[in-house]
């Protein structure tokens, strides 16, 4: 009776985001780690963990997550300096993510807007300031974004490759001016934009006012990050901009707290050189020499092609996730975590 019901759920899930039975099946999307291309330890967990979850925490382990991510086209991260915030961001009184809700939604699909703790310009986390919202999949940064000059992010948003897009190389003007009354200071109405200079990025939600886990488990996933990253070089705190590295956020809501700790990667096309290396067959002094290769200076701008998202993430994962999903774009735990994302370079996605 139970699985029955369950049953019944999933398939009614299904229906609400709009399954058309043409979405990638759950082996198509990503590669999967494989011992006879990774190596025998491909798929076991970190036996040295410096962080471990309390032992209240407790998520649900049973439901099927493929599949049942809502689509999107266009993902803004809005930096605020928070890490939590009202239960709605949109409700956040002065901010972009209220005006964003108030204007014109953009022309090229559904848009997912996101509160992120990345740095203001100004270090404050008031909102009567100009802010920054960095745009994916172009990796954009829209810098001196303020509510009045939501229409214009809009526009920007809707001039950028979505999530479907080929992968090609982006286009967006350098500088936009904003349309607004005459009096405005013209420093109000110039808006700029610039490629981000991260290869990959890591979303944790954070935030605790939706699910007390989420923000326990976000601090603890980035410190585990951190200590697999800096090691590679790729480790960039929230105001290092030097090219080529991994930014880690925290951001809001993006559903699914129950899977909790929600994680989304985002990877510029064979981020770090590594996508067809076949580390199981190399000796280990071979694979000790295996280091990810830093970007080339004027090569073309395309954005993310993939974003992975996976769920029910602990700690003991975030070796194997370094290791083969932000550095190889492959998956780890498909059938227990992967509950989504997309391949622009396959033109494949989860929905």
């Amino acid at each position: 009776m139970a699985s029955g019901i369950k049953s019944l759920i999933n398939s009614a899930k299904a229906l609400y985001i709009g399954n058309s039975g043409s979405k990638a099946e759950l082996p198509d999307l990503f590669p999967v780690v494989d011992k006879e291309i990774d190596g025998e330890d491909c798929d076991r967990d970190c036996s040295n963990c410096v962080v471990q979850y309390p032992k209240s925490f407790k998520i649900d382990e049973t439901d099927a997550l493929y599949g049942f991510v809502k689509g999107w086209s266009t993902h803004v991260l809005v930096a605020t300096g928070k890490s939590d915030w009202v239960r709605d961001v949109a409700d956040e009184k002065g901010s972009i993510m209220q005006a964003i809700s108030h204007a014109k939604a953009p022309s090229n699909g559904r848009l997912m807007v996101s509160a992120s703790n990345i740095p203001t310009p100004h270090r404050t986390t008031s909102y009567s300031e100009p802010t920054t919202v960095l745009v994916l999949p172009a990796f954009a940064v829209v810098e001196n974004v303020t509510p009045a000059t939501v229409p214009t992010l809009v526009s920007i948003i809707n001039d950028s490759p979505t999530n479907t897009s080929p992968l090609e190389p982006i286009s967006i003007p350098p500088s936009m001016t904003a349309h607004l009354p005459e009096p405005t200071p013209a420093m109000l109405k110039d808006i700029t934009t610039r490629p981000s200079p991260h290869r990959a990025l890591i979303l944790l939600c954070s935030q605790k006012t939706r699910d007390a886990r989420c923000g326990q488990s976000a601090p603890l996933l980035r410190k585990e990050f951190q200590r697999h990253l800096a090691p590679l070089g790729l480790y960039r705190d929230l105001d290092d901009e030097r090219p080529g590295g991994v930014g880690i956020y925290f951001i809001s809501h993006v559903g699914g707290h129950k899977y909790s700790a929600n994680v989304m990667i985002y990877r510029r096309p064979d981020a770090f050189g590594l996508d067809e290396v076949e580390l199981g067959k190399l000796t280990e002094e071979e694979r000790q020499r295996v280091v990810p290769i830093k970007p080339q200076e004027g090569e073309d701008d395309l954005g993310a092609a993939q974003c992975i998202w996976l769920a029910r993430v602990k700690p003991e994962d975030c070796e194997g996730i370094v290791k083969f999903t932000v550095l190889q774009g492959k998956v780890v735990k498909p059938l227990s975590q992967l509950r989504g994302g997309f391949d622009r370079g396959r033109g494949l996605m989860s929905w």
